[in-house]
């Protein structure tokens, strides 16, 4: 079959378009592609990095926590929210009267929030203070003794014993909710329980 040159030239025109145009489409999804995919690992990229600050900000210095349950009452009630910050216990800090935030020797999973009454190598009286006959205990090396300021509610050191100071997570020393409590924490309520004799 002969073409005329006319419509020869034109379908050959029209072909050229149409490899042309194909290869311009191809070159467009390629470019979106790679622009879909760089925005993409960009975007995943920057979610590791941002997300391993957040997590080491929140692990060595420290974040906000609710704390729950009436163990520390008056001190911190049910659902207050605190600041806890974390260096004192990387460096070692932690101090008798400390108000801190444990993993709970008996469920890993939780977490308790107590006062520390006890550092290594402290006699803690154990009893109750009004008891006749008075019972101690001594904290060992690498140990803190944690009891609740609620006393007739709180579970505590004088039910698991002492615990070790690897489970310390961080010390609460300010409060941000309630406004009306906003600021740093009271002194214990119970004075002090480590024994004089």
């Amino acid at each position: 079959m002969f073409f005329s040159g006319g419509l020869a030239t034109t379908l050959q025109t029209e072909c050229i378009l149409e490899q042309t145009y194909g290869q311009w489409w191809q070159t467009l999804h390629r470019t979106m592609l790679r622009g879909v995919l760089g925005k993409t690992f960009r975007l995943i990229g920057y979610t590791i990095q941002y997300g391993c600050i957040v997590h080491c900000t929140f692990e060595y210095v420290g974040g906000v926590v609710m704390c729950s349950g009436p163990s520390m009452e008056p001190t911190i009630q049910n659902s207050d929210i605190v600041f806890a910050e974390n260096l004192s216990r990387h460096f070692y800090g932690i101090q008798r009267g400390d108000v801190v935030i444990a993993k709970s020797p008996s469920d890993p999973k939780s977490n308790i929030c107590k006062r520390v009454i006890g550092l290594e190598g402290d006699k803690i009286l154990s009893s109750s203070s009004s008891d006749f006959f008075k019972s101690h205990s001594y904290v060992p090396m690498g140990h803190v003794w944690l009891e609740g300021d609620n006393l007739q509610n709180s579970t505590d050191s004088r039910y698991y014993g002492p615990i070790p100071y690897g489970l310390i997570r961080g010390r609460i020393f300010f409060k941000i909710w309630p406004l009306s409590d906003f600021g740093f924490l009271r002194d214990n309520p119970n004075g002090h329980r480590f024994s004089d004799d």
